[in-house]
C-alpha cells in the first residue's frame, strides 16, 4: 500500500498559474456538467435556492445554476479564485477559502451544498462530509461527486490502463488523492446524519477528440512527473497512452463520476 503524500492539489500538481490549467478544468466540465446539472435539477435546484459550490474551479456549475436553474444566489468557494474572479456574474459571490481548514463557516446556510472532484483529493474527507452537511438549511441537500474507476484495476494490461493506474498511485503519493472509499458514499452520508440518501454513477464515452479524452490526455501530461515517479510506466508509455486516446482504435472505459446526495432532515 502506498503512503499518501503531503502535497496539495493546486500546489504540488495542477497549479492554477500554469498556462492552460483553466482549459483543462473546462474540458472536465464539458464532460460532466450536463450530468451534474441533470441531478441538481432533479433534486429541486431552482428559484429561491441559495447555493454553495465548493471547489468551484472555473465556475461553470455556479453559473449554470444561476443562468439555467434560476437559483437566487451561489457562493463559489475555492482556495484559488482567479478563474472565478475573471468571470463575474450577478448573483455569484466568490470566497477564497480552504474548506478543509478547522472552523470553516461562511456564516450562512444553504438549500444546496455541492462539491465535485474535491473530497477525493483531501485527507480530511470524512470530517468534511459532516462539515458540509452542517451548512445545510432545513431540508437542504448535500450533493457530492468524485471519480470512480470501474475497470482499470482489473482490465487487461495496456498503455492506457497502466498509465491510469500509475496516475492514481502517483497522485496518492504526491497529494493524497484517494478514490478507494467513494463507492461507500451513501453510507458515509447516512452516518453524517442525512436522510433520503442515494447515489448514481455516470461514465462519459471515451471517444477520440471528446472532452473526456482530451481531459485525460492533458491531465496525464501535467501529472507526468508523479506518474513516472511511481516506476510503473515511463515517458514513452505515457506518450503511447495519450496517443491511444486520440486513436480510432481506442476501446476503453473512462473512469466515471459517482454522485451521492442526502438531505438534512427536519428537527424531531
Amino acid at each position: 500500500m502506498t503512503t499518501p503524500g503531503h502535497g496539495r492539489y493546486g500546489e504540488a500538481v495542477f497549479r492554477p498559474e500554469q498556462a492552460g490549467e483553466d482549459d483543462r478544468i473546462d474540458l472536465g466540465a464539458l464532460a460532466y456538467d450536463d450530468m451534474t446539472m441533470d441531478r441538481l435539477r432533479a433534486l429541486g435546484a431552482g428559484p429561491g435556492w441559495n447555493c454553495l459550490d465548493v471547489g468551484a474551479g472555473t465556475g461553470t456549475i455556479a453559473r449554470r445554476l444561476l443562468e439555467e436553474a434560476g437559483v437566487a444566489s451561489v457562493l463559489a468557494v475555492d482556495r484559488d479564485t482567479r478563474f472565478l474572479q475573471a468571470r463575474p456574474l450577478p448573483g455569484l459571490a466568490v470566497l477564497e477559502a480552504d474548506v478543509s481548514a478547522p472552523g470553516f463557516d461562511p456564516g450562512r446556510r444553504f438549500q444546496l451544498v455541492h462539491a465535485r472532484f474535491v473530497l477525493m483529493h483531501l485527507r480530511s474527507w470524512r470530517s468534511l462530509i459532516s462539515g458540509l452537511g452542517g451548512l445545510l438549511a432545513q431540508d437542504g441537500v448535500l450533493v457530492l461527486s468524485d471519480a470512480i474507476d470501474l475497470t482499470t484495476g482489473t482490465a487487461a494490461p495496456s498503455p492506457y490502463t497502466r498509465v491510469m493506474q500509475a496516475m492514481w498511485q502517483g497522485l496518492r503519493e504526491t497529494i493524497g488523492t484517494d478514490i478507494s472509499w467513494v463507492a461507500d458514499y451513501p453510507r458515509h452520508l447516512r452516518e453524517a446524519g442525512l436522510g433520503s440518501v442515494a447515489a448514481e454513477v455516470r461514465v462519459p464515452p471515451l471517444l477520440p477528440g471528446s472532452p473526456i479524452s482530451l481531459f485525460w490526455a492533458r491531465t496525464w501530461d501535467r501529472a507526468r512527473e508523479s506518474i513516472v515517479a511511481t516506476g510503473l510506466v515511463d515517458d514513452a508509455t505515457v506518450d503511447e497512452a495519450i496517443g491511444y486516446l486520440g486513436s480510432p482504435d481506442c476501446a476503453a472505459l473512462s473512469p466515471g463520476m459517482i454522485t451521492a446526495w442526502g438531505r438534512r432532515p427536519a428537527p424531531g
